[in-house]
């Protein structure tokens, strides 16, 4: 499932090509994606300009002129390819294969002016698309109750302090809860447990608030690096260009099991134990 630095990737992506342009025609290949699609979805996006394209937490958000937003969640192996004048828009890391996926699972056909095609292919259907009132967005179901951006200056040592307090789940639980903070996931909450040497199954509340200066400062360098990377490709994720994110490749323990442990003063290797239906990956020696 695509996390933060992937989202902000396809976010960034869209940017050149979209925002501030009309979408000229909306092509609508079935009634739903996850969820029904909402009533009159391509006729309310034909005609209308994309003012600004934003992200909250894993969601895109494509603010319009006509006073809605179109909220966007990718699910599974849900993607945006960009087509100029029919051909695929190539990044650096562009694989062939992504140019060869089938047009039976393009869903979402965007039309834009200045002749570019944005397309919303969905092969697994784990995505969702939505309309909702852009002065009202966080009333939507899906992004009510969410708790800050990790990038943003809401989310700091104090914050996190405080919403950890007296709290008995364990640390990687309490980061992957969406209402304490936005957009994490699996694969950047072990990276960053790591990183500052906590362990995922130790309390939430056992953090004293220099721990949590300490894993503050350290999320922001994992998803900042992460994101410089075009994110992690994994399977089905590629950016809107077609390109691959490369920052798995700089994974220190997340599906690293067995392998020994990157610190050079640690003699441990990785361990993987499944948290709440989710593998999780850590150092025992290190990470306490």
């Amino acid at each position: 499932m695509p996390e933060l630095p992937e989202v902000e990737t396809v976010r960034r992506g869209l940017i050149p090509v979209m925002e501030g342009r009309r979408i000229v025609k909306a092509i609508q290949n079935r009634p739903d994606l996850r969820w029904p699609l909402p009533e009159n979805f391509a006729e309310r996006l034909t005609g209308t300009t994309i003012e600004r394209i934003g992200r909250r937490g894993k969601y895109l958000l494509l603010d319009l002129d006509s006073g809605e937003t179109l909220i966007v969640h990718l699910g599974m192996s849900g993607r945006f390819l960009i087509y100029t004048d029919g051909i695929i828009r190539k990044g650096a890391d562009f694989h062939q294969s992504v140019g060869s996926q089938s047009s039976k699972h393009d869903h979402i056909i965007l039309e834009i002016e200045d002749g570019n095609r944005a397309v919303f292919n969905d092969a697994r259907r784990f995505g969702a698309m939505d309309l909702w009132q852009t002065a009202l967005i966080g009333d939507h179901k899906f992004l009510s109750g969410m708790g800050p951006e990790p990038l943003s200056n809401h989310f700091n040592s104090e914050y996190l302090t405080k919403t950890f307090a007296n709290r008995k789940v364990p640390l990687k639980a309490a980061l992957l809860d969406q209402r304490r903070v936005a957009g994490l996931g699996n694969i950047y909450v072990c990276e960053a447990l790591f990183d500052a040497g906590l362990s995922p199954t130790r309390s939430a509340g056992s953090l004293s608030s220099r721990d949590c200066s300490r894993l503050v400062d350290v999320i922001r360098d994992v998803l900042r690096r992460a994101i410089d990377a075009g994110g992690s490709s994994l399977r089905d994720f590629h950016g809107a260009s077609g390109e691959l994110g490369y920052f798995q490749h700089t994974f220190k323990v997340y599906d690293q099991e067995g392998k020994k442990c990157s610190k050079s003063k640690c003699s441990g290797t990785i361990d993987r134990i499944v948290q709440s239906g989710r593998s999780t990956y850590f150092c025992a020696i290190c990470q306490r």
